[in-house]
């Protein structure tokens, strides 16, 4: 089994140690360091090669929403999940714009924060459930479409598939949930989003979903299309 290896950066040293002994009870889990320190987690990075940096944003020396573009700069490959006790989509936002790949809440259940890991291990992006729905109106409602761009422009990038594989990463569908709502195989879903990333030249999700919104992609938006 492929492990998950996971680098723990949280000022709390009892949080850390309830942390690694939830992480490491799990077959596919290890967790191969842990520091409250923002400096330090740079070293460990570097050192170790974590999959997943599980990280709070109240560290010791430095605020980790300025840990996560550093990371990424100098470790692109890593996943950063933050685990934070701010239930805000302010900060979710910033998250997610600092290049951030999921956002759950301490108060979350374990079993929660163990698929997050796992979710953003599989290059999906992770949002606290109780912040998904406000999260995707609030960027609906910021960028309506036909505020930016010419009708020409909309979509001229994309294939028809590749706009509905978008929709549903913008609306937070899985790989799985996305494969299975088109009747495709994962590895083709995987293959799409890869091209949709080359096409548009970005990264992150925040800025598909911006792209998204800003094409029309989401203007059919309702409640039952967001997945719980």
């Amino acid at each position: 089994m492929d492990l998950i290896t996971v680098l723990i950066v949280d000022d709390h040293t009892v949080l850390r140690n309830g942390l690694k002994m939830l992480l490491d009870a799990q077959k596919d889990i290890e967790v191969v360091g842990e520091t409250g320190s923002g400096k330090k987690a740079l070293q460990l990075a570097a050192e170790l090669s974590p999959r997943v940096v599980l990280l709070d944003l109240s560290l010791d020396d430095m605020n980790g929403l300025e840990l996560i573009p550093e990371l990424k700069q100098i470790h692109p490959h890593i996943k950063v999940l933050v685990l934070t006790m701010y239930d805000d989509e302010g900060y979710l936002h910033t998250v997610m714009e600092s290049g951030g790949d999921g956002y759950i809440i301490k108060k979350a259940a374990d079993i929660e924060l163990l698929a997050a890991i796992r979710a953003v291990n599989r290059d999906e992006v992770f949002l606290d459930t109780s912040l998904t729905r406000g999260v995707l109106k609030s960027y609906y409602e910021g960028y309506r479409p036909g505020r930016q761009g010419s009708e020409e422009e909309k979509g001229k990038l994309l294939s028809g598939r590749e706009k509905e594989v978008l929709r549903l990463v913008a609306l937070g569908y899985t790989n799985k949930q996305i494969a299975d709502k088109l009747v495709v195989s994962i590895k083709t879903v995987e293959s799409h989003k890869a091209r949709i990333r080359e096409k548009l030249n970005v990264n992150y999700r925040s800025d598909l979903v911006k792209y998204a919104i800003r094409h029309g992609l989401l203007e059919e938006l309702n409640e039952e299309e967001v997945p719980e």
